[in-house]
């Protein structure tokens, strides 16, 4: 049996993992901070810098063949092993968080369908029927994992053609309905007032659309299961065009569908309120199916992508090599047994923290940060250290600078608390360096895991001053 992956499973590795729950909240996401010229400023900067980026995954594919550990290889061969398991934690932390985002989401389409002023079961998805249903969810994808990374990836491959028909039913609508006098009523969101004003605004919109292309790097991360590793950059620069088409086209059409004041006030997903006001309660139902389906193979997607991460970094020697091993059907087990624990413990959080999936999406944003910024500087040294003037260093320039920016667009407060996550992981890189007799950090590791220690120290003083949150 070939266990190899072609184009268009890869292809539908990065649609699936970037096209989750994030575009069916996107109306309200974005029109809760940003105005309609603000959002198309985002979406130029966000697509500009996704090129860039994009074009990193193939360009490395191509000159560095030998590197098979997506991501996070890349930042080990580039800074070094501390580095390289700072970018596969960031990564690991972000793709766990995504998968309980979709576990909210899911239960809390659930709750917009089902619950009544009187009777609330399922709520924003953080309530203790909602938990439990998750958990069965994600015990039993558990289980689908499992038996092989290909049969998910087959699985994933037919919702991921599924979820696109509610999609394009949605952008149609949408354009039948949009009005210009309803774009253009606030266009540069005067209702924000003088303290948000357009460069704010923009600054607003980075994490949530860094959240709705996280997965780009889905065939990067399988690269070592890959049929031919020139379908890797193909895939990668697929999907990225067809989820940016999408996504440019839900928004803005939907500001001009309903003015983007009321928009930031609707419940998510709030697609399926925006449908719901085109075509009368129908819509409801043609969006919430749309999301469910979504949802589920996105989960699945990320399910493969968050084990992936241990499995690879234990491979690369930065995690404890017991997480290395694989069962007969090539899962695996140790890296996927952790993941979704912790993504068990989460949904238990959640329930107790009320915490919904706006705040889950600003952390599992932050997260992805530093491994998508270390990326970029990566093709940057390649270029230099080969001297070359051409294609390679207007990449590594172009996706370097979009790193750099979406790191000062997101703000000192959350870089300080993803500070807070980052920490925890210094056990398991501790351990790994222990298993083959040497140690942890050295020369200028040891400042690096200083400081982070010390901001991580300062962010929880903070926190517990109330100094520091998350808020959308």
């Amino acid at each position: 049996m070939d266990n190899k992956l072609g184009l268009s499973s890869l292809t539908a590795i990065v649609i699936g993992s970037m096209i989750g729950a994030g575009v069916f909240s996107l109306p309200q996401n974005m029109a809760s901070v940003a105005s309609p010229a603000a959002v198309m400023i985002g979406w130029t900067i966000t697509g500009i810098g996704m090129i860039f980026l994009a074009l990193s995954f193939q360009k490395l594919a191509f000159h560095r063949p030998e590197i098979d550990s997506g991501v996070f290889g890349y930042a080990k061969e580039g800074f070094g092993d501390f580095v390289g398991f700072c970018s596969a934690w960031g990564y690991w932390l972000s793709a766990m968080l995504a998968n309980v985002s979709y576990l909210v989401i899911v239960f809390s389409t659930l709750g917009m369908l089902f619950d009544t002023p009187d009777s609330v079961i399922f709520g924003q998805g953080n309530t203790w029927v909602s938990t439990l249903g998750a958990s069965c969810l994600l015990w039993m994808v558990h289980a689908l994992v499992l038996r092989g990374v290909s049969t998910a990836a087959l699985i994933n491959m037919v919702t991921t053609f599924a979820k696109l028909v509610p999609l394009l039913i949605f952008v149609f609508c949408a354009f039948v309905a949009f009005s210009w006098d309803t774009f253009f009523l606030d266009f540069t969101g005067l209702h924000f007032g003088a303290e948000h004003d357009l460069l704010s605004q923009v600054k607003s919109t980075m994490l949530v659309t860094v959240w709705v292309f996280i997965g780009i790097e889905g065939a990067v991360v399988v690269s070592g299961r890959a049929r031919n590793r020139k379908d890797i950059g193909r895939a990668t620069i697929l999907g990225l065009l067809t989820a940016l088409a999408i996504y440019v086209f839900v928004t803005l059409l939907s500001m001009g569908v309903i003015k983007p004041t009321e928009l930031a006030e609707y419940q998510n997903p709030s697609m399926a309120k925006v449908l719901t006001h085109i075509l009368g309660p129908w819509g409801q139902y043609i969006i919430s199916v749309g999301l469910l389906i979504s949802v589920c193979g996105a989960f699945l997607s990320w399910t493969v992508l968050a084990s992936e991460a241990p499995y690879l970094c234990a491979k690369e020697k930065m995690f404890p090599k017991a997480y290395a091993k694989l069962n007969k059907a090539g899962s695996p087990v140790k890296p996927l047994t952790l993941t979704n624990i912790w993504i068990q413990v989460s949904l238990i959080v959640v329930m107790f923290a009320g915490s919904t999936y706006d705040t889950l999406l600003i952390i599992a944003s932050e997260m992805i940060l530093v491994p998508y910024f270390l990326v970029g500087a990566f093709v940057l040294k390649l270029a230099i250290q080969e001297k070359n003037k051409g294609s390679l260093l207007l990449i590594g320039l172009g996706a370097t600078a979009y790193g750099v920016w979406l790191l000062y667009a997101s703000g000192l407060n959350y870089l300080m608390l993803s500070a807070v996550l980052y920490v925890p992981g210094l056990y398991f890189y501790i351990q790994a360096k222990k298993e083959q007799g040497i140690d942890p950090f050295e020369g200028k590791e040891k400042i690096g895991a200083c400081a982070l220690s010390i901001v991580a120290v300062v962010a929880v003083g903070m926190m517990w001053n109330g100094a520091l949150g998350v808020s959308l």
